[in-house]
């Protein structure tokens, strides 16, 4: 629509250094028109659109029935680039080891730390889950607190600064010698939802308590903020739909009237100055696979990179201790746990786990479900395609039409998953919209596999009955709707 385009050319004026950022060639009219006709939504519900059942493009895989069903590489990669995903692969399982030791490869966790590998959360490339025990990885705890400097060049930008004892994330393990900074308890009551034909749906609401602080109190003013490990499907094709695409579903001051007003979240790139979008995480807060790669290296695992290369991760300079303990880093590698090197063959793994294809897309209640989701208004948010840059080096990924139901904007999802906590241009009642393909899949490969932020909810109709804000409308509709509308819409889902 007019409006919104103008809106996309004010955003991205607004943001020159994103948009000056290296991008894509633009596209012809031609193609432009081409693009504007293929991710148009679906007019009729009768059968499947063109290549709906590959939803990764060129490099959707096939639909596994375990639990490495979102474990494999994506297809068409030439030998070679195979031959580098397995050896990142083994990077995103190595289980590191506190320095020094023999296996001098292996050494730098830590000093403090949520896990010894990336696997360890990502439970086989998927969701991770609340914690069944104290100490199991998979749900990290977010912590800031008020105030900070600004950000240069970014507008609505909501200052924070890291807790100054406790930095930006709470860890719950350390190495021989230190303590943790906590350990997490974690209690659930009930909360019942009444559903049209009478039934009744239990959501969890969580309450968090940070227990045996390993450093002194918290902060008076500490906020913090729960996360789950999402699943790692599909990030190099969200990191390759152009911006101008993403932009032109913003709309922050709702001009549409909707109630829908999703707002990008612009976040600092790798160099000094410059801001591209934020794309990964809960929040947005990294705009590429590598920085969101190489932040979790640090915060998670405290594993130094060319990008975050302290040898002791989080650990504020009141944390002498930690700061002062041994490091794994290796002077053949100036100084870094992981190498620049090491750095691009996870990020390629990262970038290629491929998308499965989607199961039953023509089942007559898939094709209903999907009618519901359109109808019911969840498109707004979970924008269902896009087609990808052109990416020379990257063939499979480059020009492809892909399916992953996400704006990859922000918006306020209400109380009941508010953490009250900012996170860069993010309130702390606003999530970004998360990519849906793959959630069919996720308690097949992790059981235990949670949905939301937090975990929280242990189906899919749980998500969607947590959801408020923009979103209430939606949340309402699925309650008030007939029973087998609503058991179509899961199915839908379910085939994603």
């Amino acid at each position: 629509m007019p409006d919104r385009k103008i809106m996309v050319l004010a955003l991205l004026a607004a943001f020159p250094a994103a948009a000056g950022s290296p991008g894509p060639t633009p596209r012809s009219p031609q193609e432009a028109e081409r693009v504007a006709a293929v991710t148009a939504p679906a007019g009729r519900f009768d059968a499947p659109e063109p290549f709906e059942s590959r939803p990764g493009g060129a490099g959707t895989v096939a639909a596994r029935t375990d639990g490495q069903a979102l474990s494999q590489p994506s297809g068409g990669m030439s030998a070679a680039r195979e031959l580098d995903f397995l050896v990142g692969k083994a990077l995103f399982e190595k289980l590191w080891v506190a320095a020094p030791s023999s296996t001098t490869a292996s050494d730098g966790l830590g000093p403090l730390f949520n896990a010894r590998s990336c696997l360890q959360c990502h439970r086989d490339d998927g969701r991770g889950s609340p914690p069944a025990h104290p100490g199991d990885p998979g749900l990290l705890m977010r912590i800031s607190v008020p105030g900070g400097p600004p950000r240069a060049g970014i507008e609505a930008w909501i200052a924070t600064a890291p807790d100054p004892v406790y930095g930006w994330q709470l860890q719950d393990q350390a190495n021989r010698g230190l303590a943790a900074e906590y350990r997490l308890e974690l209690r659930y009551d009930d909360l019942p939802v009444a559903l049209s034909d009478g039934t009744v749906a239990t959501l969890r609401r969580p309450t968090y308590r940070i227990a045996d602080p390993g450093y002194g109190p918290l902060h008076a003013e500490a906020m913090l903020s729960p996360r789950l490990a999402p699943a790692m499907t599909g990030l190099g094709l969200l990191e390759a739909i152009p911006e101008a695409d993403i932009l032109a579903h913003a709309d922050p001051g709702d001009a549409d009237g909707d109630g829908i007003s999703g707002r990008p979240a612009f976040v600092p790139g790798e160099v000094a100055g410059e801001v591209l979008l934020g794309r990964f995480g809960w929040k947005g807060g990294s705009p590429t696979v590598r920085q969101q790669t190489a932040e979790a290296l640090s915060a998670d695992i405290g594993i130094s990179s060319p990008l975050f290369p302290v040898h002791w991760g989080d650990c504020m300079a009141a944390q002498s201790a930690c700061r002062d303990a041994p490091g794994g880093g290796d002077p053949g590698q100036g100084g870094l746990e992981l190498d620049a090197a090491a750095l691009d063959l996870l990020v390629h793994y990262a970038r290629n786990l491929g998308v499965p294809a989607r199961r039953d897309p023509e089942g007559a209640p898939v094709l209903r479900g999907k009618q519901v989701f359109y109808e019911t208004g969840c498109i707004a948010c979970h924008v269902p395609k896009y087609v990808t840059a052109r990416l020379p080096a990257r063939p499979k990924q480059s020009f492809q039409l892909i399916w992953p139901y996400s704006d990859l904007l922000l918006h306020d999802m209400g109380e009941g998953l508010a953490d009250h906590r900012p996170d860069g241009r993010a309130t702390g009642r606003e999530w970004k919209t998360p990519p849906l393909w793959g959630i069919g899949l996720a308690q097949q490969v992790n059981p235990a596999a949670g949905f939301l932020h937090d975990g929280r909810a242990r189906s899919l109709l749980e998500a969607v009955l947590w959801h408020g804000g923009e979103a209430a409308a939606q949340r309402d509709a699925v309650i008030a709707m007939p029973a087998p509308d609503r058991d179509a819409l899961i199915a839908f889902l379910e085939s994603l």
